[in-house]
């Protein structure tokens, strides 16, 4: 464990809990066309899963259409069940080693479901991000106790976590409006 106070490392890992946020809301399906929105989506190929980006081309040709390349002809199959499997709703076209995705209109609950997820990874960002304070804090104290730093130091570092974890959380909400008012754009 670190023997010093290092505020621009806790503010890195509150960093990393945004970032894991910003890539589950990537994921999250709008109603139109985004190659994020195949990310989660896992091709067994040669014998190991690998994500679809690595055997295929995702690209947007139109607002609510994915085209998916895919290298090898013989993982077409493979890819064209993994999408089927997923639970994104989406039913692949195949045309040689192009596979074809319609992005359907989300209806009015879908969509309401999409905002909750949304705002489930919101709370498990602001978690992480409260952990990490916590981290912070309990570090402060220890160093305190073990007179490391001064009492008055241990303040002003512990108000400088406590500012970095309101910032930050100000980030998650303003990220999770946005994303939320994208979903329910009609």
């Amino acid at each position: 464990m670190a023997t010093t106070f290092d505020l621009a490392d806790v503010k890195r890992r509150m960093q990393g809990a945004i970032n894991a946020f910003k890539n589950d809301l990537a994921s999250l399906r709008t109603g139109r066309a985004s190659p994020n929105l195949l990310d989660p989506i896992q091709i067994d190929a040669y014998g190991s899963m690998m994500p679809i980006t690595q055997v295929a081309t995702i690209n947007v040709p139109e607002p609510r259409l994915l085209s998916v390349q895919v290298w090898d002809r013989g993982m077409v199959a493979a890819v064209e069940k993994a999408i089927r499997e997923s639970d994104l709703g989406l039913n692949p076209q195949t045309e040689g080693q192009v596979i074809r995705l319609r992005i359907p209109e989300m209806n009015e609950q879908r969509r309401k479901e999409m905002v909750k997820v949304a705002h489930k990874y919101a709370e498990e960002a602001k978690i992480a991000v409260r952990h990490v304070r916590r981290d912070g804090l309990d570090l402060l104290k220890k160093l305190e106790k073990d007179s490391a730093i001064s009492e008055d130091d241990g303040k002003r570092h512990a108000d400088q976590v406590q500012k970095a974890t309101d910032q930050f959380v100000a980030e998650i909400d303003t990220l999770l409006v946005t994303k939320e008012k994208e979903i329910m754009h009609v």
